[in-house]
C-alpha cells in the first residue's frame, strides 16, 4: 500500500480500529425509551470514527426487571426495538453490540446481538448464569452453553446463534470479535479465553453488574488481567442510571483495556449517558501473540475446545479522513510521565543493575572494580551503581578504581565533574593523561595529525577510545579487578561505540539494557533522593546539564566540541524508534505515525517529571522521518556486529535488551532495504 498525503494520518492505515463503550440512561422495562437512548450514543460513536460500539447487558429491556422478562408484551417490544435498530444501522459504519432477552426454541436467553449495516451478524447467549446472593438469573434464563440451536430467525433474517461464534472482518487485518456477558468473565476460565486462543483480538463484555463498595477495583483487576493473559483488547460496559434500584444500585462503569493497559474509562455514577472511545492496536496484539510462542502452544493444547464458527463481514471503515488517535502515546516509552510510576521504575532499574553487578562480583570472587569516568551520563550511572554495589556487599568504595582519562578533546567542564563525583563518592580516584599514548599510536600508524595536520577522522577518534579501554583492561589485570562497562542501550542500537578494544567492550556492563533517556532520569532520581549526599547530588545535576558528547574532537577546551545528537539524532526520538522496533516489530511508517502523535505538539500530553522546560520540544514529520532513516540504516545495516559480541549485563527494561543471549538475535550482514522502502511511503 502506498501512502499519499491524504491517508497516512488515518489510523486504519496503521493497524488500529476505534472501539467505543456506551452506558446509556435506561428506563425499567421500556424498550422504546431504551432504544431512544441507545441510538444517539450509537450515532455519536459512529460520527467519532468508532468501528465497534458496545452497550450493556439486557440494555433494551433493562437488567433488573426480574420476572417481567417473561412477559410477552415486553419481549415483543424488545423485538420491535431490535428491528428499528437494525434499520437505523443501515446508515452507519459501526458494529453495534446490544443486549436483549430473546425467546429461542421455547426458552429465554440473555443475549448479545451484533448488528452492522442492516444485518444481524450473530447472537451470542450468556453462558454462566449467576444464581447466588443477589442474582436469580436461572429463574428467567437458560444457559447458552448447550442450547443446541445453530441459527434463528430474527427481524426477517436467518441469524447465527450460539456461544461458538467469532465475527471476523474480511477487510481489516486481525479484527476478530467475540462477545460474552457479565458473569462469563468472572469465571476461572471465561468463554473469551477460548475465543482468544481461536483468534479473537477484541473481546466484548456486555455487563449489568450492580455496584457495591470495592467492586469497581475488582472489575478493573479482572479486565486488566484477562486482557493481558489473552493478549487482547477487552471492552466492558455495565448498566448505569435508570436501572431499578429496588434492591440494587448501579454505577455505569465502562472501560477499555488492551493487553493489560487501561485505555479509557467512563465516569461512574454519572447523571448523563456516557460514551468512551479508544483506539486498539490490532497489529500490536497480533505481533505479540506471534512473539509469545507459548500463546500458540496453549491454543494447540486446547485445540478440541476451539471449534468456533467464523462469521465474516466487511467493516468498510473510513480510510480517508484524519480521525486522530484516541490513545496516549508516551513521548518516552522507557520513561513514565507519572511521578509515582517513574520513582518506582527508577528504584527497580537501579536495583536490577546493582544486583546484577553484585552477583557477577560474587561469582568471579573479584572485589575490585575498574572504571573510566568521563564526566558524562553513562559512566556516571555506572559509577553510581558500582558504589551502591560495594555498599551492599560490605566492601569499601575504595575498591572502586576510578580513572579520568583525558586526551586531545577532553573539556575542562567534564573533567572537573568527573573529579568532583569521584571525590564525593569516596572511590579511589586517579588521572592518567592519554595524550602521549594516543599521539604515539598516531605516529606509529602514520596519521596526518602526528605531522601537525588537523585531521579528526574516525581513526583519530578511535585511537583515543581504544587506548582508554586497553588501559582499563591492563589496570584490571594488575589489580585483579573487573572492568565495568558504561555504554548504554541507545548507543548499542545506533552503533555509537568503538568495537573491540573500545567502549563497546568490558568485563560486565550494567548499562547495556538502559536507554539514554532513562539513564538521565536514573541520575536525576539519585540526585533528588541524595543517596550519596549533597555534594554528589550537586555534581550529578551539573552532569545532567552537560551536552552529550564523545569528546573525541578538539574544541575550545571549555565545553564539548562534538554534539552526539547532531550525528545520530535526538536520543528522545531514537529511543522512541528503538522501543517500537524491537519491542513490537513495527514498520517504520507506523513508528513515524506514532511518533508524530507523540511529538508534534509540545503542549499536548504529559512530560516526565522534573524534565527541563528547554527540552520540552516538538518535532515535525519531516524531522521524525529524517532521524528515523538514520536509525534504520544504523540499526539494521551497520551495527549488529557490535551487538553480537557485547559483554554480559542484566536486562533492565521491558523495552528489551540487545544482547544476542537475550531479546535480540539478528545477522550482522542484513540489508535494510525493506525498512527503507517502507520509510519512503511517509509523506514529506
Amino acid at each position: 500500500m502506498s501512502f499519499g498525503n491524504r491517508n497516512f494520518h488515518n489510523l486504519h492505515s496503521h493497524g488500529f480500529i476505534r472501539l467505543a463503550c456506551a452506558a446509556p440512561r435506561l428506563k425499567v422495562a421500556d424498550p422504546v425509551f431504551n432504544l431512544a437512548q441507545t441510538l444517539p450514543l450509537l450515532r455519536r460513536a459512529d460520527e467519532g470514527g468508532a468501528s465497534v460500539v458496545l452497550f450493556p447487558e439486557l440494555g433494551l429491556s433493562a437488567y433488573a426487571i426480574d420476572d417481567l422478562h417473561m412477559q410477552s408484551a415486553l419481549l415483543d417490544a424488545v423485538r420491535d426495538a431490535l428491528a428499528a435498530l437494525v434499520e437505523e444501522s443501515r446508515k452507519l459504519r459501526a458494529v453495534a453490540v446490544v443486549g436483549a432477552p430473546l425467546r429461542v426454541g421455547g426458552r429465554l436467553f440473555n443475549c448479545a446481538v451484533a448488528i452492522h449495516r442492516g444485518r444481524i451478524l450473530a447472537i451470542v447467549p450468556k453462558t454462566y448464569l449467576p444464581n447466588y446472593r443477589e442474582f436469580y438469573e436461572r429463574r428467567q434464563f437458560a444457559s447458552g452453553e448447550r442450547a443446541g440451536i445453530a441459527s434463528i430467525e430474527l427481524c426477517g433474517q436467518e441469524v447465527p446463534f450460539g456461544t461458538d461464534i467469532l465475527l471476523t472482518a474480511s477487510d481489516v487485518p486481525d479484527l476478530t470479535l467475540h462477545m460474552e456477558i457479565c458473569e462469563d468473565v468472572w469465571m476461572p476460565v471465561p468463554p473469551s479465553s477460548f475465543a482468544a486462543l481461536a483468534g479473537a483480538t477484541v473481546l466484548l463484555n456486555l455487563s449489568a453488574s450492580n455496584v457495591t463498595i470495592g467492586k469497581s477495583d475488582w472489575r478493573h483487576a479482572l479486565c486488566k488481567a484477562h486482557s493481558g493473559r489473552c493478549i487482547a483488547a477487552y471492552a466492558y460496559s455495565a448498566a448505569g442510571t435508570g436501572e431499578s434500584t429496588t434492591d440494587l444500585a448501579w454505577d455505569g462503569q465502562a472501560m477499555i483495556y488492551e493487553n493489560g493497559a487501561l485505555l479509557a474509562e467512563a465516569a461512574r455514577f454519572a447523571a448523563e449517558p456516557q460514551l468512551i472511545l479508544a483506539d486498539i492496536d490490532l497489529e500490536r496484539l497480533a505481533l505479540d501473540r506471534i512473539r509469545m510462542n507459548t500463546f500458540g502452544d496453549n491454543a494447540d493444547a486446547l485445540r478440541d475446545r476451539l471449534n468456533f464458527r467464523r462469521i465474516a463481514f466487511a467493516l468498510e471503515p473510513d480510510r480517508e479522513s484524519d480521525l486522530g488517535l484516541r490513545r496516549e502515546v508516551e513521548r518516552f516509552p522507557f520513561v513514565p510521565s507519572d511521578d509515582a510510576r517513574l520513582n518506582e521504575l527508577c528504584f527497580e532499574a537501579y536495583n536490577i543493575q546493582s544486583h546484577g553487578l553484585r552477583q557477577r562480583l560474587a561469582s568471579t570472587r573479584v572485589e575490585t572494580i575498574v572504571i573510566g569516568v568521563s564526566g558524562g551520563l553513562d559512566s556516571t550511572q555506572a559509577l553510581l551503581v558500582a558504589a551502591d554495589t560495594m555498599d551492599a556487599l560490605g566492601l569499601p568504595r575504595a575498591n572502586i578504581l576510578a580513572y579520568t582519562l583525558p586526551a586531545f578533546a577532553t573539556s575542562a567542564g567534564t573533567k572537573t565533574n568527573a573529579w568532583r563525583l569521584m571525590k564525593a563518592l569516596g572511590v579511589t580516584a586517579a588521572e592518567i593523561d592519554m595524550t602521549p599514548a594516543c599521539r604515539q599510536m598516531l605516529v606509529d600508524i602514520g596519521h596526518p595529525f602526528a605531522e601537525g595536520e588537523p585531521v579528526y577522522d574516525i581513526t583519530f577518534e578511535n585511537v583515543q577510545a581504544g587506548a582508554r579501554t586497553s588501559l582499563l583492561f591492563r589496570l584490571a589485570n594488575k589489580n585483579n579487578g573487573l572492568v565495568l562497562g558504561t555504554g548504554d542501550l541507545s548507543e548499542l542500537a545506533l552503533g555509537w561505540c568503538t568495537y573491540g578494544v573500545g567502549d563497546q567492550m568490558s568485563h560486565y556492563n550494567v548499562n547495556g539494557s538502559v536507554s539514554k533517556t532513562l539513564i538521565q532520569h536514573l541520575i536525576r532520581w539519585v540526585a533528588r533522593t541524595e543517596r550519596f549526599g549533597a555534594e554528589a547530588s550537586a555534581t550529578l545535576e551539573a552532569i545532567l546539564a552537560t551536552e552529550i558528547s564523545p569528546e573525541l574532537v578538539p574544541g575550545d577546551g571549555e565545553g564539548p566540541s562534538q554534539k552526539t545528537e547532531d550525528f545520530v539524532g535526538p536520543y528522545a526520538l531514537q529511543d522512541f524508534n528503538l522501543f517500537y522496533t524491537t519491542r513490537y516489530g513495527f514498520r517504520p511508517s507506523k513508528i513515524a505515525f506514532l511518533s508524530h502523535h507523540a511529538w508534534a505538539d509540545a503542549t499536548r500530553g504529559d512530560w516526565p517529571p522534573h524534565m527541563e522546560v528547554a527540552k520540552q520540544v516538538a518535532y515535525d514529520l519531516p524531522t521524525i522521518k529524517k532521524w528515523l532513516t538514520v536509525f534504520v540504516r544504523r540499526f539494521f545495516e551497520t551495527s549488529q556486529f557490535k551487538r553480537s559480541a557485547m559483554p554480559n549485563g542484566p536486562k533492565v527494561s521491558s523495552g528489551g535488551s540487545l544482547s544476542p543471549r537475550g531479546d535480540w538475535r539478528a545477522p550482522s550482514d542484513a540489508s535494510a532495504a525493506a525498512w527503507l522502502a517502507d520509510l519512503a511511503r511517509i509523506p514529506e
